[in-house]
């Protein structure tokens, strides 16, 4: 039987929710598809040196440097690499991929196309509404949600969509507890203090994420540390904050890493305070890593907490970050959360599931 050929379409490739799952897949389903990875914006010299992942990856990855605004030719560029690449389905993530890619496909005569949103608030705006539900009727792919709460809010904007419900996953042979000599080791790694209580969010430092109402929490503790992973447009702003707060020496702006794996087995907890998200990653991988979460209970984070071990809480809202964070610093040990991802997070049981609705099984004849 000829190898399947998967084409991912995606916005760009910068460190992202989005195009981590795309990475992931890539590399869990290698052994099933040929996986490539078509990103509508950026060039493969700059989003490389941003993130460095991508290059052992780079022979199956694609950019079109999209200028802003809308631009049909890039539906043709599209659908000749997909002929050249002969595609046997095609994966679009997000509504601009939906667009170019979805054309791109007809045009290539790929039959297969599924698609997935991460996320469901960018619908509240009528114009994106109208636009989605035009290319659902229009396109027909498979549609996916990668959680209850993404899927209920399609099924509002578009009651005739029936999305499939995949969840995200993340490799949990990759993401794994270690000893508490270790941990010490990756603090010291990190250049995070030895001893005392950390607290890490890994994300952008942009307004969506909420970090300013964490800072506001962390100023409201005792000898709390905090770990910032992640770079954005905010980060002027948010150390200002702190340094106005008087915990400037109590956070840590790590930046941007390209392995977070280190630095979620440094923390103690996990807090990712976010105003809007879809089924973030984040919060999974520090589930997976033994850390216990703190996120807020917007979008999909619901279905990824631990119940015996993480808590939610509003968005918005300093005190009850303080509280949550409170009630962990004085609680006796909480249990270990990985058990929770390994059954409802795992990346080996998110690419069958993909890889299912891609290429359906051909019943055998009797």
């Amino acid at each position: 039987m000829n190898k399947k050929v998967i084409v991912q379409v995606v916005q760009h490739l910068q460190p992202g929710g989005i195009e981590t799952m795309a990475l992931d897949l890539m590399h869990e389903l290698s052994d099933r598809a040929d996986v490539h990875i078509l990103s509508l914006e950026g060039t493969a010299s700059n989003a490389i040196a941003h993130w460095p992942r991508l290059d052992a990856k780079k022979d199956n990855l694609h950019f079109f440097d999209k200028a802003p605004g809308i631009n049909p030719q890039l539906i043709w560029r599209l659908h000749l690499k997909m002929r050249e690449l002969n595609a046997t389905s095609v994966h679009s993530h997000h509504i601009g991929p939906l667009f170019y890619g979805g054309f791109a496909a007809k045009l290539a005569q790929v039959e297969s196309h599924v698609h997935t949103e991460h996320d469901a608030w960018h619908l509240n705006t009528n114009d994106n509404a109208r636009l989605e539900r035009w290319l659902i009727r229009t396109l027909r792919p498979t549609l996916v949600a990668d959680c209850d709460a993404v899927a209920e809010d399609l099924l509002f904007h578009f009651p005739q969509s029936n999305p499939a419900i995949i969840l995200n996953g993340i490799d949990t042979n990759r993401f794994v507890p270690v000893s508490e000599a270790k941990k010490r080791e990756q603090r010291e790694r990190l250049n995070l203090p030895i001893e005392g209580l950390i607290i890490g969010c890994a994300a952008r430092l942009e307004t969506v994420k909420g970090h300013k109402y964490l800072l506001h929490a962390i100023s409201k503790t005792d000898d709390t540390i905090l770990a910032l992973a992640g770079d954005g447009s905010l980060r002027p702003s948010l150390q200002k904050l702190a340094t106005k707060l008087g915990i400037a020496h109590r956070v840590h702006f790590l930046g941007a890493m390209d392995d977070v794996v280190p630095f979620y087995q440094s923390l103690d907890l996990f807090c990712l305070p976010s105003l809007n998200e879809g089924l973030p990653l984040s919060p999974l991988e520090a589930q997976s890593c033994g850390v216990p979460v703190i996120i807020t209970d917007v979008g999909g984070c619901r279905s990824i907490v631990c119940p015996r071990s993480g808590c939610l809480t509003p968005p918005a809202d300093s005190e009850a970050l303080r509280q949550s964070i409170l009630c962990f610093q004085y609680a006796n040990q909480a249990p270990t959360p990985r058990q929770f991802v390994l059954r409802t997070g795992n990346l080996e049981k998110t690419a069958r599931a993909y890889f299912n609705l891609l290429h359906p099984p051909v019943a055998e004849e009797c």
